[in-house]
């Protein structure tokens, strides 16, 4: 297909020049003979659906992976970027949607890993704590990854690539587990560091971020470039068109019925954490009722994960009302019982928690639904069944993949949300528990999701969502509450708020809401 041209200029000679890059994996063409230009002080958006060939073309940028075909020139001249090192020498910096840290090393090891020239690690240490602070972006250096959550992560990797000062910035979804008040401090940085001369090359599913700050955008379909423009003068709808190759189908409007009899009731629930810098929950209460979707909304490291592995039977309690699941009791049981008795969740992280990479996506059908799709016969998997099942879930949610034999790990992340989403929301849950739900998947995979989830809450499912993206938490959801180191705030009808006041009460990293904050939130009503 003919690329559209909706908007050429001239300019200095470019940074980065990419000519006829192509790149295969066996039969499947991940790129075919991509064309990009980016100019010095530019900010350049890649779009593209789940599976369109992104990931691949930034990952040859970064030397991560080869092409088989074309050219890559940096500032005019042909170069092989032959790895990462190779892409730091030449000024590349790169932020993952994966993550690619060591989980058993601290903050501060895995910064000086990801640098050519650390210097001594006090120092380091030091340009760390200034740099998050003055960015939003705090942590502590001396935390082991292990016990980060997925949004602190990505902290990491935005922070190591800043302190080397690159000429050509990566970034792959960078802001999906911000707040708009950080997201609007991490456009002031890439405005900044653009007016200094910086490129910066930027993926995101979020077609409002892209028209704020991208000045250019090139788009890929099935792995070929089909438009370039400038965002500003397109709408999101034209964008996500030019994406998809049809027209987004507007999303149903979210009705707020009656509220039901509860079926999730969370009761003055508190527990220590299990790892070492973990969040305590303190004296939690929520009522989730049929009918309804509940939003939680906070930055990562507030107690997410703490109160996901609670809801899941990851962890038991030693009050067994503390949770209960349509009337009775569960707080004592394991995730299996719970799921016997309708209860289903979808974990923040995907690749590892929610699905094993090096098992097919037959056998991560087995994993969770065994018993709700009966997948088991005298302990023995009825493997037809199980791949019926996994076809179906890949139909009904689009997942691009060869097929139910594909391990899971082939598939892009996008694609694998899809399968996991899909896999626990036909199960027919009662109760279902979602966190992240929509996190690094397109506009067209999100609206589906958010429609499957709307489906079963009018369905009579209580659905319970845990999200940083608050655009999804006000289109979704009846009620919001807000979590803070821990504490859960008390839940307000989301027609009576808006997302700066849930970002106010956010509050921070780690930190209390200030009196503002409360007072906005409390207003609400």
């Amino acid at each position: 297909m003919t690329a559209i041209a909706c908007g050429m200029r001239d300019g200095p000679p470019p940074r980065l020049q990419l000519r006829g890059i192509t790149r295969r994996f066996g039969a499947m063409t991940a790129n075919d003979a991509v064309d990009l230009t980016i100019r010095p002080g530019e900010i350049h958006a890649l779009l593209g659906e789940n599976g369109a060939g992104k990931s691949t073309l930034v990952k040859i940028v970064y030397g991560v992976l080869q092409a088989d075909e074309g050219q890559i020139l940096w500032e005019g001249a042909p170069v092989t970027i032959a790895d990462p090192h190779a892409a730091r020498r030449l000024g590349i910096g790169m932020v993952f949607q994966h993550f690619s840290l060591f989980e058993a090393m601290t903050v501060i090891e895995n910064v000086a890993l990801g640098m050519d020239k650390p210097g001594p690690m006090p120092a380091l240490a030091a340009r760390v704590r200034a740099m998050g602070a003055a960015y939003g972006l705090l942590l502590d250096p001396d935390r082991e990854v292990h016990t980060l959550s997925a949004g602190e992560r990505q902290r990491i990797e935005i922070l190591r690539c800043l302190l080397q000062s690159p000429r050509l910035l990566v970034m792959d979804e960078p802001t999906s587990v911000l707040t708009p008040q950080e997201v609007e401090r991490l456009f002031a940085t890439l405005r900044k560091l653009a007016a200094e001369g910086c490129s910066i090359l930027y993926i995101s599913h979020k077609l409002a971020e892209v028209q704020a700050l991208c000045e250019a955008a090139t788009v890929l379909r099935g792995g070929r470039v089909v438009a370039s423009c400038d965002p500003r003068r397109e709408t999101p709808s034209g964008l996500a068109a030019m994406m998809i190759g049809a027209q987004l189908k507007p999303q149903p409007a979210r009705k707020v019925a009656p509220a039901g009899t509860p079926r999730l009731v969370l009761d003055r629930l508190t527990l220590a954490p299990e790892a070492p810098h973990g969040v305590t929950l303190k004296d939690v209460s929520l009522t989730v009722r049929a009918g309804e979707a509940v939003g939680i909304a906070g930055i990562a490291g507030n107690g997410q994960n703490e109160l996901m592995l609670v809801l899941s039977g990851e962890r038991v309690l030693a009050r067994a009302d503390a949770v209960m699941l349509d009337g009775a009791p569960v707080g004592r049981l394991g995730a299996a019982e719970r799921r016997r008795r309708g209860l289903c969740c979808v974990p923040e992280e995907r690749n590892g928690h929610a699905a094993i990479p090096d098992m097919t996506l037959i056998e991560n059908a087995v994993l969770t639904a065994h018993r709700r799709r009966d997948l088991l016969r005298s302990g023995l998997i009825r493997f037809a069944a199980a791949r019926r099942f996994a076809a179906e879930v890949i139909r009904r949610f689009d997942v691009r993949t060869e097929g139910p034999g594909a391990l899971a790990g082939t598939l892009s992340g996008g694609n694998l949300q899809k399968f996991v989403v899909g896999r626990e929301v036909l199960q027919a849950p009662g109760v279902l528990c979602v966190s992240q739900p929509t996190w690094g998947v397109d506009a067209g995979a999100a609206a589906a999701i958010h429609a499957a989830l709307i489906e079963r809450a009018a369905a009579g499912a209580a659905v319970l969502v845990i999200s940083q993206d608050l655009d999804e938490l006000m289109a979704l959801t009846d009620r919001l509450c807000v979590i803070n180191v821990g504490v859960l705030s008390e839940p307000r009808p989301t027609a009576h708020v808006t997302a700066d006041q849930l970002g106010l009460l956010m509050g921070g990293v780690h930190g209390e809401p200030g009196p503002a904050a409360r007072r906005a939130f409390a207003d609400a009503d």
